[in-house]
């Protein structure tokens, strides 16, 4: 039987800064350019003679995550220089930050944050040739966020839903898209089980982790992969290391033995100035200036809509389908009528866009106004599933198509009776169901009708004409 073991982890999280031009030069900072090598000049090439200038925007932008988080913003700062040769380098050092981050300390979503600094991306190395690899130097010099968590993480899940609300804050701040895909935001995974929670065990370093459903499962593999040898006494062969994630074998493989900050030597860059960011930036009237952030909007949606805990996400996630909601919950003002309109909203909406991405969100007014014709029985649920339909493609008034393609509600007695009984007489065995105490057949019978009305008989109606008749 296994023993219990403890899983510490920490992140390490880099996401690219949309800044117009790269760190230290001014080439365009632009990450779907497909032909290489465009995005290049002397200095980021690192040409004999060529001198780096701080962008600010990227130092602004990294003291707005900071704010963000609730940390610590360095008054006295500088950039380093990292040793390492390697061909995506062309200085054969990168220039980052050490001893003295922009950012340190802070929180979010419960994990403490060690440091968040600043540098410059390497380029990006192409192996696909056979025998030999090609290095494209657009993304060189490109603006870098490094963000380090404590490793106080216990779960891949906790992992999981970190790196997602980090890549949510990001965006809300206008920072960085943090696309995955792209590369515009990269995780590597740190971490260590032991038997004692009070002590770590052997440290590994994950990379290669392309999505945060890939890191979470990358995360169990190690854990059990170390348990395994830790039950068998083979403890020694978790050593401190670089592992790779394979997507295709869902496994992790070794890549290099852990560098250490020695191997670097760190030292600060002779180029570039010392900063002292209370001179250059108003710290206090930038915090006045973030935006809302994703949990403020939690808060408040819960709080002022009484909406389900889903559907928030689905409105923090997609930032323009939450403000969209807004207004809608505007017009409506009425907290059942928000209620009804979110369900309608993730569940019918996002179901048309998940099959069509061409899909458009509908007018605000329009969609207000169904709502209000499901909430008065103007129309049936099936009704505004149909009208939705249509308002997502052509700006029109759900009264307007309800009463062109026959689907208001018919709330005429007579009428509905005698499609009812038109139901009863094709249907004898539901009936003597019905009648043998299985009260649920009645719904077979419902559902007959409303098809016969082609949606505008009332649900409720029916059921109790039905009932009525049946009896």
């Amino acid at each position: 039987m296994s023993k219990e073991y403890y899983t510490t982890i920490g992140l390490e999280i880099h996401a690219e800064l949309n800044t117009n031009s790269k760190m230290f030069c001014g080439c365009k900072n632009d990450p779907d350019e497909v032909k290489p090598n465009v995005n290049i000049c002397p200095v980021c090439m690192a040409h004999p003679g060529t001198l780096p200038v701080i962008n600010k925007k990227a130092v602004e932008s990294v003291i707005k995550v900071g704010l963000a988080l609730g940390a610590n913003i360095a008054d006295f700062t500088e950039f380093d220089r990292k040793n390492y040769f390697y061909p995506d380098i062309p200085k054969a050092y990168q220039i980052s930050q050490y001893k003295y981050p922009i950012v340190s300390g802070g929180s979010l979503k419960g994990v403490d944050i060690t440091r968040v600094h600043l540098e410059e991306d390497t380029a990006t190395s192409k192996h696909d040739r056979g025998d030999y690899s090609l290095v494209d130097f657009n993304r060189c010099g490109v603006p870098l966020m490094e963000l380090v968590t404590e490793p106080v993480i216990h779960s891949s899940k906790q992992a999981g839903d970190f790196g997602r609300e980090l890549q949510t804050v990001l965006r809300y701040l206008g920072v960085s898209e943090a696309n995955m895909e792209k590369g515009q935001m990269r995780v590597e995974l740190n971490i260590s089980i032991s038997e004692d929670p009070k002590v770590f065990g052997t440290k590994v370093e994950v990379k290669n982790i392309n999505s945060f459903k890939a890191m979470e499962r990358a995360a169990e593999y190690e854990i059990k992969r170390m348990s395994a040898l830790l039950d068998t006494g083979e403890g020694d062969k978790i050593v401190q290391e670089t592992r790779g994630w394979d997507e295709s074998k869902q496994s992790t493989f070794s890549q290099r033995k852990k560098e250490n900050a020695n191997d670097y030597r760190y030292f600060p860059d002779p180029d570039l100035p010392k900063l002292f960011l209370s001179k250059v930036f108003d710290i206090e009237k930038m915090r006045s200036e973030l935006p809302e952030l994703p949990e403020a909007r939690r808060n408040r949606y819960r709080n002022d809509c009484g909406i389900k805990d889903e559907d928030i996400e689905s409105y923090i996630v997609d930032k323009e389908l939450g403000d969209w909601f807004e207004k809608v919950a505007g017009e409506l003002k009425d907290k059942n009528k928000i209620k009804i309109a979110s369900n309608y909203i993730t569940s019918d909406y996002l179901g048309l866009k998940k099959v069509n991405m061409e899909v458009g969100l509908p007018y605000v007014k329009n969609f207000a106004e169904l709502i209000e014709m499901v909430v008065e029985n103007k129309i049936s649920s099936r009704g505004a599933k149909d009208i939705l339909a249509m308002i997502v493609i052509k700006d029109e008034s759900p009264l307007k198509v309800a009463t062109e393609k026959g689907l208001l509600q018919n709330h005429d007695e007579g009428a509905l009776k005698e499609i009812i009984k038109k139901i009863i007489d094709a249907n004898p065995t539901v009936v003597e169901t019905y009648k043998g105490g299985k009260e649920n057949a009645i719904m077979s019978l419902v559902g007959q009708v409303m098809k016969e009305s082609k949606g505008s008989a009332n649900p409720q109606m029916v059921q109790k004409l039905l009932k009525e008749l049946l009896s």
